[in-house]
């Protein structure tokens, strides 16, 4: 599977600014990449208790639906975040679409920043993984990558790449480097952390987008703002298990999974929060 990621500024609370971001990103890498990875909340950036409802969008929302012909056109399954209204509630969400334009996961983080998010977002209380290109995939986002929990989640889901939508602020870059290292090396899967850079809310991004392998190498990692586009082989997965399986060794509860569709109608497979205790 080719990964291209794509290390960018986000303009808080500029939704039109991002997307035009987002489209260029797209035609630039031409259909290179089977699988195109943004930021957290790359739509939005991080909005204020001001702002949100101005900036919140719905899964029908048009910048959505333009990214859904993206990625239709270019054949090419795009994960993004942006801030999400239903009801009367707002998520810092992350979407999974796949190489037909169709919604396949829609994760709402569950592990809130304090700064950021709590006043602003909902907690999410649900994991998804979905297959795209032949490849189990689940996302995260962010401050959710610290707790180990999430991530097993997610291989017990069955996922061979997780996504990590970042958007990581100084000086904290090292902690999310660390974590996702030792999210893949504990799940022996593929990790992908890709992160914002740049200013914003008088904060500066950490950067530091990297791939890495189911031992928990680095296979490469971002520098500046040029999208980088790696290649993973998926037989790693497999081979990182030959001798030893953390996931049939631990003697943990197992988890409930439960099969489940997309608000587009594409099968993936889901564990509530709250359903089993996972440590």
């Amino acid at each position: 599977m080719n990964v291209l990621l794509a290390q960018m500024p986000i303009v808080d609370a500029d939704v039109g600014r991002n997307l035009e971001a987002m489209l260029e990103i797209i035609e630039s890498a031409g259909g290179t990449a089977d699988l195109i990875v943004f930021p957290e909340t790359t739509l939005c950036g991080f909005p204020d208790k001001t702002e949100i409802g101005d900036v919140a969008m719905t899964v029908n929302s048009q910048p959505i639906q333009l990214l859904k012909a993206a990625a239709h056109r270019w054949r090419v399954a795009l994960a993004f975040g942006f801030a999400e209204q239903d009801g009367g509630a707002f998520y810092n969400t992350a979407v999974l679409l796949d190489r037909e334009g169709r919604i396949a996961l829609r994760y709402r983080k569950s592990h809130l920043w304090p700064h950021t998010d709590r006043g602003v977002f909902a907690a999410g209380d649900a994991f998804f993984v979905s297959e795209i290109a032949g490849v189990r995939v689940g996302l995260i986002v962010c401050y959710d990558v610290e707790f180990p929990e999430t991530s097993r989640a997610l291989a017990r889901l069955g996922a061979q790449l997780i996504l990590v939508l970042d958007g990581n602020m100084s000086p904290y870059g090292p902690v999310h480097r660390r974590a996702v290292t030792a999210r893949a090396m504990e799940n022996q899967c593929f990790a992908v952390l890709v992160n914002r850079v740049g200013t914003g809310r008088e904060l500066e991004f950490a950067g530091e987008s990297l791939a890495v392998d189911p031992y928990g190498e680095i296979i490469d990692e971002v520098e500046g703002t040029a999208p980088l586009l790696i290649t993973l082989d998926l037989s790693a997965v497999e081979a990182s298990r030959k001798d030893y399986h953390y996931l049939q060794d631990a003697r943990l509860p197992m988890a409930e999974v439960s099969e489940s569709v997309s608000v587009d109608g594409v099968a993936n497979r889901m564990l509530k929060i709250g359903a089993v205790h996972l440590c």
